[in-house]
């Protein structure tokens, strides 16, 4: 472990015993009626009033607990866990996730992390554990970046504060600043203070369902993540000329939709299948958009991710050398919407993780993920490391997501002592 966190000199018995998977259930089933869509799908957009009324739910729950409400100016709220014992002195213990979902998400995407850690504090209230330093739960603003670009943008705000003004100025689909959507949802709750600075945080573990097949199909209750995939996420745009379907020959035209498909197979071809890479193209669309016209603009998104840095760091230039050998006749633009480094959790915490789970009898085995987290950034900040619990059939960003009672009450109980462990 760090030094931050010297071994207690007894041993530490099962805060965990505490956990309740009925509590920890009901409320994630709370929480999952506000922004409910068909087929049990959450659709709760960052900033947006059921985001507000989901935050206001947490928070009441979290002041129930004695814990006071915190925010800063990029809407991060900070549930502040800091009995008598706890020295001011010391930088507390973060955890925690996001409550914003995918346009068509599922009940447990971020709001675990979240639900976990105020599960947490507590089981280790009713077990009478004295920290010596305070648990921050944390609600990290728009992780999932499908209202406002980029992505992770709390976490982001929060280890980087001078990129604060350019975030908040990012626009949704309609125009509407972050400014403005921070403005809008204010008055869904009451918050004790405002943070102009970031807290330095001692230490920062994030609880998160797999949102992959490998713990169930190898039946492990606990992932102990290893790392997470670097990202390099471009939009690029073809540009043609319209013309009849029926009237140009196929080496007369200049067909964007062709071209884009040449670009994307000659990308796959460089970077090739090492087993390790994600490359998707996710997003495409085409204009005019007629079955008798040939395309003049194609626009479409290319997510390419990879654990091993250096092979993230050759992404542009092969994806730039393949629009110049394959783009033309059409012109070619590309646009860089995420670049994020490969990250490697902290050690420590992580042998933590697999003692604590030893202990309580629960299978454990190290994992990448390929998914991004708010804990990516972290990372940069302090040590940080991540707990995973199955997703049935690996389903994620979709009202099909699930995972089981005992296995989200399985993590909370290794978060648990694992924050008592830190503090």
């Amino acid at each position: 472990m760090s030094q931050a966190f010297p071994e207690r000199s007894a041993p530490v018995r099962f805060a965990s015993q505490f956990v309740s998977d009925e509590r920890l259930w009901g409320r994630h089933m709370e929480l999952a009626a506000i922004g409910a869509i068909a087929d049990n799908g959450v659709r709760r957009l960052t900033l947006t009033k059921e985001d507000g009324r989901a935050r206001a739910k947490v928070i009441a729950w979290a002041r129930e607990l004695g814990m006071s409400c915190y925010t800063d100016c990029i809407g991060n709220l900070f549930l502040r866990y800091c009995p008598p014992s706890a020295s001011t002195n010391a930088h507390p213990v973060a955890t925690g996730s996001h409550l914003d979902s995918e346009p068509t998400g599922g009940r447990f995407d971020g709001t675990f992390g979240v639900l976990a850690g105020l599960e947490a504090v507590q089981a280790l209230q009713e077990f009478g554990h004295v920290p010596r330093r305070a648990i921050e739960v944390v609600i990290w603003t728009n992780e999932e970046g499908c209202r406002f670009q980029p992505a992770y943008m709390g976490s982001l705000a929060f280890v980087s504060p001078k990129r604060i003004e350019a975030l908040l100025a990012a626009t949704d689909a309609n125009g509407t600043t972050v400014r403005d959507a921070l403005a809008a949802t204010a008055g869904c709750y009451a918050v004790d203070g405002v943070r102009s600075e970031p807290i330095p945080f001692g230490a920062y573990v994030e609880a998160h369902i797999e949102q992959g097949p490998v713990l169930e199909n190898t039946r492990i209750q606990i992932g102990t993540v290893t790392s997470i995939y670097g990202i390099e996420r471009f939009e690029i745009e073809v540009i043609g000329e319209a013309a009849h379907a029926g009237t140009t020959p196929l080496k007369m035209r200049v067909d964007a939709v062709a071209a884009a498909f040449r670009i994307v197979q000659e990308i796959g071809k460089a970077l090739g299948d090492d087993g390790q890479i994600r490359f998707t193209v996710g997003k495409f669309d085409v204009e005019p958009g007629s079955a008798t016209v040939v395309p003049e603009r194609a626009k479409f998104t290319l997510d390419i991710r990879h654990p091993d840095q250096e092979f993230l760091n050759n992404v542009p230039a092969a994806v730039h050398a393949s629009a110049t050998s394959c783009g033309p006749p059409c012109e070619v633009h590309i646009r860089s919407l995420v670049s994020a480094p490969s990250v490697i959790f902290d050690l420590g915490l992580r042998r933590e993780i697999d003692r604590i789970a030893s202990d309580l009898k629960l299978s454990a085995v190290s994992i990448a993920s390929g998914a991004g987290h708010d804990a990516r950034y972290l990372a940069e900040h302090c040590p940080s490391a991540m707990i995973f619990v199955p997703s049935h059939k690996g389903i994620s960003h979709n009202p099909a997501e699930f995972t089981s009672a005992d296995d989200l009450g399985n993590g909370a109980r290794v978060l648990t002592d694992l924050l008592v462990t830190l503090t």
